[in-house]
């Protein structure tokens, strides 16, 4: 049974998310000032989930032979040096992090930067976006990014995010289930796998995560819309089963 020293505690806690939510300056404003103060992308783009991540897609291109991956939301490059992408484009809100990345690739042709303010329509065979949607905590920015994204694929969307909706446990933070809107808004894509994480998150945000791969191809008559058959399985490299 709680005590009121419990009660007060979370009453408390409430009252200081509100608070730093009514303050919260917008997504691309706290991403542009989280990395100009020497921020990163995150634990995700490091360590354990990082190698996992590059493992399960490094696989997925090679297996449907890709030729170009546009990625939105590539951060500081932390997790890009662990792919095998044959051509890339890396895109981001904050120009802090895409200078960075700049620098860290610098003399390597197969990378290219830019900011979101500047991309220009290019599609590529593949989208990616990884721990990005449960960061879009504006309704008009999450929707924009969305078309942004699936308008961009001509093969496969790759999503790595948490499917549920829920409020985050900071500001940046907003938990959503995408598929809901893929399956209203784009039902041009069906859903083929989803990869469950090797390390789902129990309590160490630093090594855990709640994201799971989402991947989608265009869909077809015979294969259907993002509502049809999807296949799953656990968080290891290996034979794809999206189609194309």
């Amino acid at each position: 049974m709680r005590t009121a020293e419990d009660v007060l505690r979370v009453a408390r806690r409430f009252l200081r998310t509100g608070r730093l939510r009514a303050e919260f300056p917008g997504s691309a404003t706290y991403w542009e000032e989280r990395y100009a103060k020497g921020g990163t992308s995150g634990p995700g783009s490091h360590g354990r989930l990082a190698t996992f991540k590059a493992e399960v897609l490094n696989a997925f291109v090679e297996e449907h032979r890709i030729a170009d991956v546009t990625e939105f939301g590539c951060g500081d490059g932390s997790q890009l040096a662990r792919f095998e992408f044959p051509d890339y484009l890396g895109i981001d809100v904050s120009a802090t992090a895409v200078e960075a990345c700049r620098r860290r690739f610098r003399g390597d042709g197969r990378k290219r930067f830019c900011l979101m303010a500047d991309y220009a329509g290019a599609t590529a065979e593949m989208t990616l976006s990884l721990d990005v949607v449960y960061h879009l905590v504006e309704d008009a920015v999450f929707e924009r990014y969305m078309q942004t994204l699936f308008g961009a694929a001509t093969r496969f969307v790759v999503v790595y995010a948490s499917d549920h909706d829920a409020p985050g446990p900071s500001v940046h933070v907003r938990h959503r289930k995408f598929t809901d809107w893929i399956a209203a808004n784009r039902p041009d894509w069906s859903a083929c796998e989803v990869v469950r994480n090797r390390y789902p998150f129990a309590q160490d945000t630093s090594a855990e995560s709640f994201a799971d791969f989402h991947f989608f191809e265009r869909a077809t008559p015979a294969s259907g819309s993002a509502q049809g058959d999807i296949s799953e399985r656990s968080g290891e490299a290996g034979q794809q089963r999206c189609a194309s």
